[in-house]
């Protein structure tokens, strides 16, 4: 097959020090080319990755398939809905996609406790393949160091339709001290399994994105899930401890060293 001869091909013909660059990146760096085209195994690369990220935006999010009824059980998950009744409406109105439906406010008082120091939400967001890889390890660790920490966990709830702007609903009706949202990012052409942590301090109806602060790139080949997890949990120590989230917030490393 074309696609089995072009990956030798376009190993040799670049030196070492081009191929050690390409082995520390998944982007598609001197690829080299067949004439004035992509070599057949970069094409063939390029759609299969396309595909996927495509299926990621639209996939629905099932939390039994994606978690396991065992998971869901353990960590009491419920699901909620924003007022975007669809994939194709949550897409194109993105603003439906940041409050909750009549039904699903009447559920989160119903069911959570109000004043949490930590209140922690999954969204679906725009990859449901990130989510589901991600949230079962990142997901204990954080309750576990928030409880370690003395903190008051808020129960952990799914949101199916969801967009950042939530966190100002989620504060509105829980008034935690602090929340992270859950959420699969955008995908792209390396990987549809990176998610993202929004956090914000007391958010409220009028809280922007100036008002958050954001850990992301948490996957296999980027953030991992121990380390996404102590740098959130220190992050909402620093929100906690001065009383703000936002841009002037400074995220203080996670890692002994500093580094």
């Amino acid at each position: 097959m074309a696609g089995d001869s072009d990956a030798p091909l376009a190993a040799s013909d670049l030196p070492e020090i081009m191929r050690k660059i390409r082995a520390r990146t998944p982007a598609r760096l001197l690829v080299g080319r067949a004439g004035a085209a992509y070599r057949t195994a970069t094409q063939i690369g390029l759609r299969e990755a396309h595909a996927a990220a495509r299926d990621a935006v639209r996939a629905e999010l099932d939390v039994e398939a994606a978690f396991g009824a065992e998971f869901a059980k353990r960590w009491q998950l419920f699901e909620v809905r924003t007022r975007a009744v669809g994939k194709d409406e949550y897409l194109l109105r993105p603003d439906l996609g940041r409050s909750f439906d009549d039904a699903s406010r009447g559920e989160l008082r119903r069911l959570c406790s109000p004043g949490a120091d930590l209140q922690i939400a999954i969204g679906d967001g725009l990859s449901v393949p990130a989510v589901a890889a991600q949230v079962p390890a990142l997901l204990p660790l954080l309750c576990e160091g928030a409880k370690a920490r003395g903190w008051k966990v808020g129960r952990t709830f799914v949101i199916h339709h969801c967009r950042v702007g939530i966190l100002n609903e989620i504060g509105t009706l829980l008034d935690p001290r602090t929340v992270v949202l859950l959420i699969g990012e955008r995908p792209g052409l390396a990987t549809v399994e990176s998610l993202s942590a929004y956090m914000a301090y007391r958010p409220r109806a009028n809280h922007t994105d100036a008002d958050r602060n954001l850990i992301s790139n948490i996957h296999a080949r980027g953030l991992n899930s121990h380390l996404a997890a102590a740098r959130i949990l220190n992050l909402a120590a620093r929100m906690i401890a001065i009383d703000a989230s936002g841009y002037n917030v400074k995220e203080e490393s996670a890692l002994p060293d500093g580094k």
